[in-house]
């Protein structure tokens, strides 16, 4: 017998899967990371990031956007933690953090992109 009560029994197992669904707050974490990508701007700049360590003067002059717009997406991409940043004396460089959430975008980016990755 079911423990979750569902209104129509189809005659399929859903039992098992529904219980290896994952928790909501991961369904939100997900949703958070692909949030990330549903800008283009946030795209173009993760994209660079993940193929080459830059600084926002540097992100800002590649993809012609201001030194605060730039900072204002890096600061959205950090916080998810899909990019991390050093500080080297003054400049701040960031970079593809080193997570498997992170790697798999990168790939599933690169992927949509139809390219492989210029530093493979």
């Amino acid at each position: 017998m079911s423990h979750y009560h569902l209104p129509h029994n189809h005659g399929q197992d859903i039992d098992k899967v529904l219980d290896k669904m994952p928790a909501e707050e991961n369904f939100r974490d997900i949703a958070l990371l692909f949030q990330q990508l549903s800008d283009p701007s946030r795209l173009r700049l993760l994209w660079l990031l993940c193929h080459s360590e830059e600084c926002v003067c540097n992100l800002a002059a590649a993809v012609q956007m201001s030194a605060p717009a730039i900072s204002h997406h890096l600061k959205n991409l950090k916080s998810s933690g899909l990019i991390t940043s050093r500080r080297e004396g003054k400049e701040v460089y960031y970079t593809l953090s080193n997570t498997g959430p992170a790697k798999l975008l990168h790939k599933t980016v690169d992927a949509l992109f139809e390219i492989s990755c210029p530093t493979d």
